[in-house]
């Protein structure tokens, strides 16, 4: 196989950011937290004791939440964590797949935008969902730059924290998830 060939087929086997959105069989998927789980440190800050019941979650759960948030709010992946472990019933959500789905999303909805789509994926405001403690995300399209320029036209300031940027006092502008983001 030469390499022009080769490289076509690999192009073509490459899935879309949409693809990777679609709806895994395995989640959402109900755990007992474990002091071997990548993400255990994090669901342990949360208040997740080594025993209790996680999630793991489809981006079908995170994007309706990422969808909510208004211009002017922002949200984080623990708060994004923190409502779909109380809509399930459990101590907590595995932030680490949380965040792969994030960034799934964003870079989804970029590629609706690029594509001209007037969906509602298109539609995300993905840039107002940050990492934990209001750090920006370098996975996003644009990478940290892109994230900063899209806060920032919202009226956000952004700070830097040696090599990562974090919104500043961006605790005073989450999104309240009494009013917003409760499933009726």
């Amino acid at each position: 196989m030469t390499t022009e060939i080769r490289n076509e087929y690999l192009f073509n086997m490459r899935k879309t950011w949409a693809q990777k959105l679609e709806a895994k069989e395995a989640f959402p998927k109900i755990l007992k937290l474990e002091k071997r789980f990548p993400c255990y440190n994090a669901v342990h800050k949360m208040g997740a004791e080594a025993g209790d019941p996680v999630i793991l979650v489809n981006a079908s759960e995170i994007l309706p939440i990422m969808a909510k948030v208004p211009k002017g709010k922002l949200i984080t992946t623990w708060e994004i964590c923190r409502q779909i472990a109380e809509n399930h019933g459990v101590k907590g959500c595995c932030s680490l797949t949380t965040g792969i789905f994030i960034m799934t999303i964003a870079n989804a909805a970029e590629e609706a935008v690029a594509r001209g789509e007037k969906s509602a994926l298109a539609k995300i405001a993905y840039w107002r969902t940050l990492k934990a403690d209001g750090f920006l995300n370098h996975k996003y399209p644009g990478g940290l730059e892109g994230h900063k320029k899209r806060l920032e036209r919202e009226g956000h300031r952004i700070i830097a924290r040696g090599k990562k940027f974090q919104v500043a006092n961006y605790e005073k502008s989450l999104l309240d998830f009494g009013k917003k983001l409760r499933n009726p």
